[in-house]
């Protein structure tokens, strides 16, 4: 099949995720022909560095051999069991390994097909956790403003990147949103500290004002990821769950991003930010990104909650547990173990963010932020107040001027967001910053 023919199936077929009716059937998107190490070949051949590591996912790079091994050995062993009535060695191993990974007494994995169906699983799991212990109406989940779980209906409902939501419906009474935590926008004159106190006091007050006995968890991303790598204010998650703790509230990490090495370790709720949550959800770098999975993990102490309870938690997918996808996950934290990659990406994380600082002189720069192997570039032409629409086509020039030079960047809005594999060097990262200020110098200086 020639380029064109794959452009018009796409555009006469394929209904993207956040299609844009406006200019559906005429996109001239980029076609990913094949890909290696951090790098995709477009159509043309041309190799271009993939900055956002596909949708924050890939982890161990493009192209190994011994996962493709791994899957296509599992296909031909057990390609399929039904998970409601049998079990197979991929799923029981990896739940294992997975439990001696996350922290605390985190020991109990529900698959799912992705990060969504995770926090939509962990949000069901709520319900049905109070529902079973006789306080029905325990439902209701704190998020914030610029949280992003997902997108079917339960974990879209907890997300609170409102621009995002404009033509979708939600149930608004099973969640409520609090402000949002990015210290680049708190108030001039409040500090850190006071910012970090009073978004820690917002929470606290809306359980307060809701009900404790309404109120049944809060929901955060340890960094907001495609918020725009919104880290929080250190101290701010430990603080949270103390209130949570206080208030018979369950805490739910959403590590769907930042498991799996992005910052630098299996799971960042203990090692990173010091907490042990109720549940953790996980997608993305699990598989690196080769086959989809996803999963819920829960505590022994909600589990044993229940213990005794004559209840089905009727909640699953025809693909919990496929062991295809497990075998995968396997082989993805085997590479991981056996490369040492945790440790690289603790080894690297200094000079990547540091060349993402050196940004910050480009004077349509206004934040630069990040952590780990995770970072966000937000341009402005106005200081950060523009509309929806320009801070779109400030975001898509950048786009498109960086991928001309060699360079895919993930623009949401006006922020240029980095997830890059874990493998990555630091001539590549030198590479990747490079062509990142050459495109938006480019950019510039067609605003001069």
């Amino acid at each position: 099949m020639n380029i064109d023919q794959q452009r018009a199936f796409d555009n006469q077929h394929f209904v993207h995720p956040w299609e844009g009716m406006a200019d559906y059937g005429t996109q001239q998107r980029t076609l990913a022909q094949s890909a290696e190490g951090i790098y995709v070949r477009d159509e043309q051949g041309r190799q271009l560095i993939d900055g956002p590591g596909g949708m924050w996912c890939m982890q161990i790079g493009y192209g190994r051999q011994e996962m493709a091994d791994a899957i296509a050995a599992q296909v031909m062993q057990t390609a399929y069991y039904s998970p409601w009535n049998l079990t197979a060695q991929p799923a029981t191993q990896l739940a294992a390994k997975i439990a001696t990974l996350a922290p605390g007494d985190l020991n109990h994995v529900f698959f799912t097909t992705g990060g969504s169906t995770a926090v939509d699983s962990a949000l069901r799991f709520v319900h049905f956790y109070n529902n079973v212990r006789g306080r029905p109406e325990k439902k209701v989940v704190i998020s914030r403003q610029q949280a992003y779980h997902g997108s079917s209906y339960l974990a879209a409902s907890v997300s609170g990147k409102e621009r995002d939501r404009s033509f979708m419906d939600t149930s608004a009474e099973l969640s409520h949103f609090l402000g949002h935590v990015n210290p680049f926008r708190r108030p001039q004159e409040q500090s850190i500290e006071q910012f970090c106190t009073a978004k820690v006091n917002e929470l606290e007050q809306a359980i307060v004002t809701l009900g404790p006995e309404r109120v049944g968890a809060f929901i955060a991303e340890p960094i907001l990821a495609s918020g725009g790598v919104i880290i929080p204010p250190p101290g701010y998650h430990k603080r949270c769950l103390e209130v949570c703790r206080r208030y018979d509230v369950l805490y739910i990490s959403d590590e769907v991003v930042t498991a799996f090495g992005r910052l630098g370790h299996w799971f960042a709720s203990e090692t990173v930010f010091d907490i042990q949550p109720d549940m953790i959800t996980t997608a993305k770098g699990i598989t690196s990104g080769y086959v989809p999975l996803g999963a819920c993990i829960i505590s022994d102490r909600l589990m044993q909650d229940l213990q005794g309870y004559k209840a089905t938690f009727s909640n699953g997918y025809t693909y919990s547990g496929h062991p295809v996808s497990c075998a995968a996950a396997l082989k993805n934290i085997e590479i991981i173990e056996r490369e040492n990659m945790l440790q690289q990406v603790r080894d690297i994380t200094p000079y990547f963010q540091q060349r993402l600082q050196q940004l910050r002189a480009l004077p349509i720069v206004c934040d630069v932020r990040g952590m780990g192997l995770i970072g966000c570039v937000e341009c402005s032409l106005d200081g950060g107040d523009g509309t929806l629409q320009q801070d779109q086509a400030l975001g898509y020039q950048i786009d498109e001027h960086c991928q001309k030079r060699g360079l895919i960047v993930r623009p949401i809005n006006n922020m240029c967001v980095f997830s890059p594999p874990l493998i990555i060097n630091r001539a590549q990262i030198d590479q990747m910053m490079d062509l990142l200020e050459q495109g938006i110098r480019s950019v510039m200086r067609t605003y001069a």
